[in-house]
């Protein structure tokens, strides 16, 4: 299928998706579901057959306690030989003091299919902080593995910035947090002063993350930091924030909020961006309890200085 014709959405009430494609020749998808009670995976040998591919529940919310309410934001990684899921969970879906009660986990599957291997419970990562947390990804730059994640700091204002440390394993840090982002542009704190989602990808000799912004209604949208390769990624002054979204609400195309994002590639090679979008904006009660954030995927390029060309989100077409 042509880049540009794959059906948007691809995939119906999924938000935050999560697409890798793995060395065997297939896609993996992993999302929010509407009821934030499950992990679900399944997978395809396109990017369109993920649409129709039947999902593989492998993990359930705990009836009580932590990991027991609100299950957000998997993704599913390949880390040294074996499957690692990360998602954010809380063990009460009250608000407190202005936040959700999140914190971030990791089950570890040893098996080659992902979908019908035993899932283990890693338990908790642990952070200094003891905070809201949530929407942690990973990704290998020199041979080192990294955590990336968002965080609320109490001593800052706003819902969550964003943290970056080596990881001594897939489910423990080994070095101390750098927050390399905090929601300040106007365009980040509109509803709610954040910054969450992020992704990394590498192009040339830069290194990307995308992260998204403010409140998850029309206002949501993706901004852009950028660091030399070879820079010590650790130091926060090492990367730099794009004053300007990178993606975000298309009015005439009736695409509203699109955000939390991934990258995968093209059964061509082509670079892809994975995201979530709604196509209205008339939203009764929480946004986050509205089912119908879609996942959509779109192909983009890259500019002559090297930065990533997103445009704009596409208008639907199917459904």
């Amino acid at each position: 299928m042509h880049a540009g014709l794959w059906p948007n959405p691809l995939i119906e009430q999924r938000a935050d998706p999560f697409i890798y494609r793995h060395h065997d020749g297939y896609y993996y998808f992993i999302a929010s579901v509407p009821e934030y009670d499950r992990l679900e995976i399944r997978r395809a040998v396109t990017l369109a057959g993920l649409a129709r591919a039947e999902p593989a529940v492998v993990w359930r919310k705990h009836a009580q306690g932590e990991m027991s309410a609100l299950i957000w934001a998997p993704e599913l990684h390949f880390i040294e030989g074996k499957w690692i899921i990360y998602f954010a969970a809380a063990h009460s879906p009250e608000i407190v003091d202005g936040l959700f009660q999140h914190r971030m986990y990791a089950l570890e599957c040893g098996a080659d299919n992902p979908l019908t291997g035993q899932w283990h419970e890693r338990g908790r990562i642990i952070t200094p902080l003891d905070t809201f947390s949530l929407d942690a990804t990973h990704f290998v730059h020199q041979d080192k593995h990294y955590y990336l994640w968002a965080q609320k700091d109490p001593a800052i204002r706003g819902n969550s910035n964003l943290y970056l440390a080596e990881m001594a394993t897939p489910w423990r840090l080994k070095t101390p947090p750098s927050m390399i982002s905090r929601p300040e542009l106007p365009w980040e704190i509109i509803g709610f002063w954040v910054n969450e989602g992020p992704a990394f990808i590498r192009h040339g000799r830069r290194l990307f993350i995308t992260y998204s912004a403010s409140a998850t209604d029309e206002n949501y949208c993706i901004g852009l930091l950028w660091a030399d390769a070879d820079a010590d990624i650790t130091d926060p002054a090492q990367w730099h924030k794009l004053p300007q979204p990178v993606f975000r609400t298309q009015w005439q195309h009736r695409q509203f909020g699109p955000g939390h994002n991934s990258f995968t590639v093209g059964e061509h090679g082509e670079d892809v961006l994975v995201y979530h979008a709604r196509p209205y904006t008339e939203i009764t009660g929480d946004p986050l309890y509205d089912p119908n954030r879609h996942t959509r995927v779109k192909a983009f390029g890259w500019d002559e200085e090297g930065m990533p060309r997103f445009g704009e989100p596409p208008a639907d077409t199917v459904g």
